[in-house]
């Protein structure tokens, strides 16, 4: 399995927020160029960027650093965080950029997302963002009347294959992943699933990995890995082995 260390862009540094909430903001580092470097150095096969201010204001506001992390590195990125347009998505693939994520967009445009993978295929991923069962959008600020589920069934059919699944309230709280819902949600839509949101131990990735055969086949990871909870080589050891 996967394993991808996130970098959450804020203001251009390297940050993690609990729960997406804006004033919970940890700087784990002004140059996130060099962070994604480290992370490709111990052995990441790919990286995982949210560009949050973009999330925020609905259009990516990390361009620049982005671009620099693309230029640095040799591992496939994909990025999400305020995705809400063709040009956006073209404007990512064409930085090098090599899966864009769309999550707000693909609930209140879903034309965007069959528009999307009709021309770019898998390099298209939906990102499903979970609050109790339903689907948190807008930077995790308005939740919709739609279950995980249903959303993840009615992408399947516009020709998304992979989604990235957090549950809102377990991300950045080290309280461990929600293994039941992400279970389901894979079993339940026959796609491919990146878990993210909770990681905070070895146990943790060995139950995700125990997921595989569902269709999980990936983990993000963020506030474990920066505050040394889990080091990506232990990680890499378990689940990659």
């Amino acid at each position: 399995m996967l394993v991808i260390p996130a970098i959450d862009l804020r203001d251009g540094r390297c940050v993690r927020l609990v729960q997406g909430e804006k004033d919970s903001e940890t700087v784990y580092s002004d140059e996130p160029v060099g962070m994604a470097l480290r992370w490709e150095e111990m052995g990441a096969r790919r990286l995982h960027i949210v560009d949050l201010d973009g999330a925020f204001k609905g259009e990516p506001q990390n361009l620049e650093v982005i671009t620099q992390i693309v230029q640095a590195i040799k591992i496939p990125i994909q990025v999400g965080g305020g995705i809400r347009s063709f040009a956006a998505v073209e404007k990512l693939l064409s930085l090098g950029v090599d899966r864009v994520i769309l999550g707000t967009a693909a609930i209140l445009n879903p034309e965007l997302v069959s528009q999307c993978t009709k021309k770019y295929g898998e390099r298209i991923l939906v990102g499903i963002d979970g609050r109790d069962g339903k689907v948190a959008i807008e930077g995790w600020e308005t939740t919709v009347e739609m279950s995980v589920v249903e959303f993840a069934r009615l992408v399947a059919g516009q020709g998304v294959a992979e989604v990235v699944f957090t549950d809102t309230r377990r991300d950045g709280t080290l309280k461990g992943p929600n293994l039941e819902a992400t279970k389901q949600l894979a079993l339940q839509s026959g796609l491919k699933v990146i878990a993210a949101g909770g990681v905070s131990s070895l146990d943790d990735l060995r139950a995700l990995k125990d997921l595989k055969k569902y269709g999980v086949y990936g983990v993000v990871m963020g506030k474990a890995l920066y505050s040394g909870a889990i080091s990506l080589s232990d990680a890499l050891a378990i689940m990659e082995e």
